[in-house]
């Protein structure tokens, strides 16, 4: 690493991707700093800088030595499971010397020190896990877990709506559809698992959705005005369900906010929606299929008199961002959500949902907030003279 991006670094101050420590002496310490960088998004340690003045200190040769081998150790036999760091030795000033110890992201989150403790990030700072919530999304980001197949062991095949499930399948599949075998055939798809539901299954085929899938929901309010905290509104309502029950209810709720316009047909037609209905059923699909069921939180459905908003919980997956999803990139969540929607819902699941709509209506705004966990969809609504009421 050359001299003056690392004399960069030190002048910006410790950050949640760069650490100072003035001197390395406790493989289990260092152990802990490395498991929080690697259990968030990766970063530096620059030995040889006073943490507190940010002063270059500088390390003589034989510390340089000693903390290589300390680092090493501590990388390969303090952190479970053991992470490849690369470290360098660099000049930053005349006759002063820094260790500058990259540690990437992990992929096989969530990583701990010797005793089993967790720990990530927290600004320039560093705290344990302690929530089961926290610790499992960490395994559904490095691949190892995911919501959607967590078993529901509070209900049973008996809350399966079996008729909902044969017609899927013999839509899907093509094929008769084998009373006796109906628990085999949802299991195969990976549904349920020795005689419980998983929640993707539960999400799709429930008989009694407010038992299996509490929680998992869509909040839908509309509003008078412009603003969240007004306390009056036209209309709300709790939308449950499975995700078709879902999506065909948000639906209508939204039908009956929003203005119809004549757009060219004859005087006495009905008139479209002000804007194209085809842009909803890809977002309001998107926030069904993509939201993270970790996440126990509901979909919410925000209609203003200036905008909609659709707020998923939870970020976009897998490192995905918005610009490279506003260019057809996708990156799954939910994979059995994902491959079984297409039949279920108004879902094409090649990364042209976003695409369409944005092509049909431009005017839609993605906004990815890493901090409060959710996902925004704000789209723009006409002026009110160039609608007219429904």
């Amino acid at each position: 690493m050359e001299a003056l991006a690392v004399i960069n670094l030190i002048a910006g101050g410790e950050t949640s991707r760069v650490q100072f420590k003035v001197n390395v002496t406790n493989a289990t310490s260092i152990a802990q700093e490395m498991v929080a960088f690697a259990n968030t998004k990766g970063g530096k340690i620059i030995i040889g800088v006073n943490d507190k003045t940010g002063e270059v200190e500088g390390l003589i040769y034989q510390d340089i030595q000693r903390i290589n081998n300390l680092l090493a150790t501590a990388a390969s036999e303090h952190v479970k499971s053991a992470i490849h760091i690369e470290t360098d030795s660099v000049e930053v000033e005349p006759n002063k010397r820094v260790i500058v110890a990259h540690i990437p992201e992990g992929y096989n989150k969530p990583y701990k020190d010797k005793d089993g403790l967790i720990f990530i990030k927290n600004g320039s700072d560093k705290r344990k896990v302690t929530s089961n919530e926290e610790l499992m999304r960490m395994l559904q980001s490095s691949g190892n877990l995911y919501a959607e197949e967590i078993v529901l062991h509070h209900c049973s095949y008996g809350d399966i709506d079996w008729t909902k499930f044969r017609d899927f399948f013999e839509n899907k599949y093509k094929k008769p559809f084998i009373e006796g075998d109906k628990e085999r055939m949802f299991e195969n798809l990976r549904l349920g698992q020795n005689g419980y539901p998983l929640l993707a299954g539960a999400l799709l085929f429930t008989k009694y959705p407010e038992k299996a899938i509490t929680g998992f929901f869509i909040t839908a309010i509309w509003f008078f005005g412009n603003e969240r905290s007004e306390r009056s509104y036209v209309e709300s309502e709790n939308i449950l369900g499975t995700l078709r029950e879902q999506y065909d209810k948000a639906m209508q709720f939204l039908k009956r906010a929003l203005s119809k316009t004549q757009q060219g047909q004859p005087f006495n037609s009905l008139g479209k929606l002000e804007i194209p209905e085809s842009v909803f059923e890809e977002l309001l699909t998107n926030a069904l299929i993509h939201r993270d069921y970790f996440i126990k939180d509901t979909i919410k459905l925000f209609i203003y008199e200036n905008r909609i908003e659709i707020i998923s919980p939870g970020t976009l997956p897998n490192s995905l961002t918005v610009e490279q999803m506003k260019v057809g990139i996708r990156k799954k969540r939910n994979n059995i959500l994902d491959s079984l929607a297409p039949e279920i819902l108004e879902y094409r699941g090649a990364g042209s949902g976003v695409l369409h709509a944005l092509e049909v209506y431009p005017y839609i705004e993605f906004i990815n907030d890493t901090e409060a966990e959710q996902f925004t969809v704000i789209i723009q609504r006409p002026k009110p003279q160039n609608r007219s009421s429904s």
